[in-house]
């Protein structure tokens, strides 16, 4: 029996210091190789912060769909940076600032320029400037087209234009993600122009819709109109479109002013210059819907351009920024219904005052009859005695 308790302790003994051999060795808390990589990749044990796409802090980001920036983006205000052949028009749109870089995958080069503007106006303006007929409609940012390597594209007050070396079956994916990482403008900056809306679709021949803000895109796209005629300085936007009516084709142009007033001047300018001839041998037809002024240049007969004039109607967008509601001191109703209610409070407050008089009156006669009220020497009867004979003058008395 001793021999098997001494047996029992030396097991036990030895099994502890086995524990106690195998904790030094292999720590309690020690991270399995998957617990270690995750607890340095996690912020908020690591201390670090995840690392943003657009780091630059400017237009285009780092990386996208597998494309990493070659070298540091080119930078600038400068619109003659971004064109050198039309910097004064990239003003006209709302220029901000440029920004250019060359991103690499497997070996592949892409060049993207990235023009910022004020609004997504500008950006729209600039967009349809730099597009061409032939180009094919691509679905990337808010619009976009492409020819053969380059593809251009919009997204809010952003243009893009990248050109690849080499295009594969991804390359429109990889551009939409570009789009969605590009900054949005922030409240109305991302509204696009209404006037553009107006032109009809019918007979309209595609990408050729042209939107201009000032008169160096008027005079670069040669609107057909000496650009007097136009008074950029009042306010005006210019929307163009060629169309096609059974073999003739047509350009449809768009003014809009700030105000019909304004709009009206300005068509009556353009009608004495078109009947002393100082607008050229172009046939024009004219006709004015609000602030806008139609003009249909080409030969198409008289008849064809009013019908197609017609359709084009401004409609004013009126946004009340006042109450509309009726508030409760103003509604007629309530008026009435507070009248009736206070009339029945009143009638209510008679009765109750009515019945607590009385029955005060009641209550004193019967506890002190004849002492409070109706006392004999305060009665007072009138007589009119309508039974007693009538005397007549001459009667004795």
């Amino acid at each position: 029996m001793r021999i098997l308790r001494r047996s029992l302790s030396l097991s036990l003994i030895t099994m502890a210091l086995l524990a106690v051999c195998d904790a030094q060795q292999n720590p309690a808390h020690q991270p399995t190789k998957q617990e270690h990589v995750t607890q340095l990749a996690s912020p908020d044990q690591a201390g670090q912060k995840p690392t943003a796409k657009n780091s630059n802090g400017n237009i285009l980001p780092d990386t996208f769909g597998g494309w990493t920036l070659k070298n540091p983006p080119q930078i600038s205000k400068d619109p003659a940076i971004a064109d050198s052949t039309n910097p004064d028009l990239l003003k006209e749109y709302g220029f901000t600032d440029f920004e250019g870089a060359t991103y690499i995958r497997d070996g592949h080069p892409l060049n993207i320029k990235a023009a910022r503007f004020q609004d997504a106006t500008g950006a729209y303006g600039a967009f349809t400037f730099y597009k061409s007929p032939e180009m094919l409609n691509e679905k990337i940012g808010d619009q976009g087209y492409s020819l053969n390597n380059r593809v251009l594209f919009y997204r809010g007050n952003i243009l893009v234009d990248a050109v690849f070396q080499q295009l594969s079956a991804m390359s429109a994916a990889e551009l939409r993600e570009l789009a969605g990482d590009l900054p949005l403008p922030g409240g109305t900056a991302g509204n696009l122009p209404a006037l553009p809306t107006y032109l009809p679709k019918k007979s309209y021949d595609k990408n050729t819709a042209r939107y201009i803000l000032g008169p160096n895109a008027f005079e670069k796209l040669q609107a057909g109109l000496p650009v007097q005629y136009v008074n950029f300085s009042k306010g005006a936007e210019v929307v163009m479109g060629d169309y096609n009516f059974s073999g003739t084709s047509a350009r449809l142009m768009l003014i809009g002013y700030p105000t019909p007033q304004i709009a009206e001047e300005e068509l009556k300018k353009v009608e004495s210059a078109e009947q002393t001839h100082q607008l050229g041998t172009t046939p024009i037809a004219l006709r004015r819907s609000g602030p806008i002024v139609e003009l249909l240049l080409g030969g198409v007969s008289q008849a064809d351009a009013k019908s197609f004039l017609d359709q084009i109607n401004y409609d004013a967008d009126i946004t009340w920024n006042q109450n509309t509601y009726v508030s409760p001191r103003d509604n007629v109703g309530n008026l009435i219904v507070g009248v009736i209610m206070l009339a029945a409070v009143l009638c209510g407050i008679a009765v109750v005052a009515g019945v607590a008089f009385g029955g005060f009156r009641i209550l004193i006669k019967r506890l002190f009859p004849d002492k409070v009220f109706d006392r004999p020497e305060q009665m007072e009867i009138i007589a009119l005695h309508l039974s007693d004979p009538v005397k007549k003058p001459g009667d004795s008395a």
